[in-house]
């Protein structure tokens, strides 16, 4: 889970990142981007310099440039907190992942401005009306890749108040990320297993095409396998199959490759190991060829899963529908 944190000067959304911190949220801010570059330059990190170089690296680089650089960083197993979201493109762009959620952290402007005052950070404003004049450039502007607060916190999913405690504000807070986890939608099986076998084509060292597969029992993996040469002969990627090398049209001088596919390989270490593949579901990458097919139904292995069409697929899946096999296409 990602949640965002938008709001204007002063109004608690610091609070809310360290509440969140707490909770064991993994803490980023895009404001961290703009001081990195500030004391490379070894320019004053204040307000204004921070505002200034914002607008220039979205011009330069895009107006979600800020989001792009911190998405980046992130892995899909934590959960994470991101301050300092002031373009509504950083919200477009961090919205690519279907677990980002922006809240809107909201404060009078009387309150924001005794709240500024009393941290004295980075140049705050210390009038009330050098902090309304600097709020007015911040919430909107002509140029799109400025701050544009506004059209920022239009996009947000939920709205704090945060005008009374910081009790009151983390038990908001928590309210929302309570109703978030019980609504989050896990992947199911199929999803699951074949994001494992996308994640061990990885490891294929094949030129041509990276395929992976793993067998299942009692939704358990029991073995996994990936394209590549033979154990003990050199890789395929360091010239190890000329077939593959020569980089030639799909499906040609097959009989000439080098390399064991990733099916062949699941079931062939499952011998090697000594496992028991009977009765197990196959999840693969890529539909099997017809050796791997045969090898398949001879292994008794009860269902096949796969993602992409094999160039020569009829004859497969006929012969393993033809053998009692259960064949699905993954919708991804």
């Amino acid at each position: 889970m990602i949640i965002g944190l938008t709001g204007k000067n002063g109004s608690g959304k610091g609070e809310a990142a360290k509440f969140l911190q707490l909770c064991g949220f993994e803490y980023y801010s895009l404001s961290d981007i703009l001081r990195e570059v500030l004391s490379k330059k070894k320019i004053p990190i204040t307000r204004e310099n921070l505002i200034k170089t914002g607008t220039k690296l979205r011009e330069e680089e895009g107006y979600g440039a800020l989001a792009e650089r911190t998405l980046a960083k992130l892995t899909p197993d934590k959960n994470y907190v991101i301050d300092s979201i002031r373009n509504p493109e950083e919200v477009r762009a961090l919205k690519r992942r279907d677990d980002f959620f922006l809240i809107k952290i909201d404060a009078p402007q009387k309150v924001r401005f005794e709240r500024v005052k009393q941290r004295a950070r980075e140049s705050d404003p210390m009038t009330f009306s050098s902090f309304v004049e600097m709020e007015d450039r911040e919430l909107k502007s002509k140029n799109p890749a400025a701050q544009q607060l506004l059209a920022t916190e239009k996009l947000a999913d939920f709205t704090v108040s945060n005008a009374s405690t910081i009790e009151t504000l983390n038990d908001n807070v928590r309210k929302i990320i309570a109703k978030l986890s019980r609504e989050r939608v896990r992947p199911d099986w199929d999803e699951y297993f074949m994001d494992i076998a996308r994640v061990a084509a990885t490891r294929s060292n094949c030129a041509k095409r990276q395929v992976a597969a793993v067998l299942v029992r009692d939704k358990r993996i029991i073995a996994t396998g990936y394209n590549g040469t033979p154990r003990g002969v050199k890789n395929c990627n360091e010239g190890g199959c000329a077939r593959c090398n020569s980089f030639g049209p799909s499906g040609a001088n097959l009989g000439e490759c080098l390399c064991s596919h990733a099916e062949e390989n699941a079931i062939t270490q499952s011998a090697y190991h000594g496992v028991m593949i009977k009765d197990t579901l196959l999840y693969t990458t890529f539909s099997p060829c017809l050796m791997c097919t045969k090898m398949i139904i001879n292994s008794g292995i009860r269902e096949v899963v796969y993602d992409a069409h094999y160039p020569l697929l009829d004859i497969s899946l006929k012969l393993l529908k033809e053998a009692g096999v259960i064949v699905r296409k993954i919708n991804s």
